[in-house]
């Protein structure tokens, strides 16, 4: 994983329906960079609807969600529309940001085409303020707004 302090690469990537997103264009705001393993696979579910679930508390936060994967836009634009999520899920086929953010699986050819599960909270700076190896994905959405009060002293 990449090193908290650490500049966040930068990245253009396309969302779900097609509209190139980049790191640079969030700046001012919190970002959750959330890396998923594949879309409309259980746990990428689950960790997505809690994330949706909590859509206010971000809001609230001034936090952008952005999921990304390695799936194809339509794949992910299925998943959002699916899911009903409010949030941007982005494409990184070709695997390059994912490489930039160290969420590429060592091991066989199989478990390299799916991204690793870690999120990236980063400030309006665009600097990793915390990483998360995430294994419990029913509470990480609750872990990431618990970091946002802590690092921005909110009390919502």
């Amino acid at each position: 994983m990449l090193v908290v302090g650490s500049a966040a690469p930068d990245f253009a990537l396309p969302d779900q329906h097609g509209t190139v997103v980049t790191l640079a264009g969030q700046r001012g705001h919190w970002v959750l960079l959330w890396w998923y393993p594949a879309a409309q696979t259980p746990g990428c579910t689950i960790e997505g609807q809690n994330l949706r679930d909590h859509a206010e508390d971000f809001a609230a936060a001034n936090c952008i969600v952005l999921g990304a994967s390695f799936d194809t836009v339509a794949g992910n634009l299925a998943f959002a529309q699916i899911q009903g999520f409010g949030f941007s899920l982005l494409s990184d086929e070709d695997r390059t940001v994912g490489s930039a953010y160290d969420v590429i699986r060592r091991g066989d050819d199989h478990y390299e085409r799916f991204a690793a599960r870690h999120s990236y909270l980063i400030d309006p700076d665009g600097i990793i303020r915390r990483t998360y190896d995430v294994s419990d994905v029913e509470s990480h959405a609750d872990e990431v707004l618990d970091d946002l009060r802590t690092l921005t002293g909110l009390t919502t």
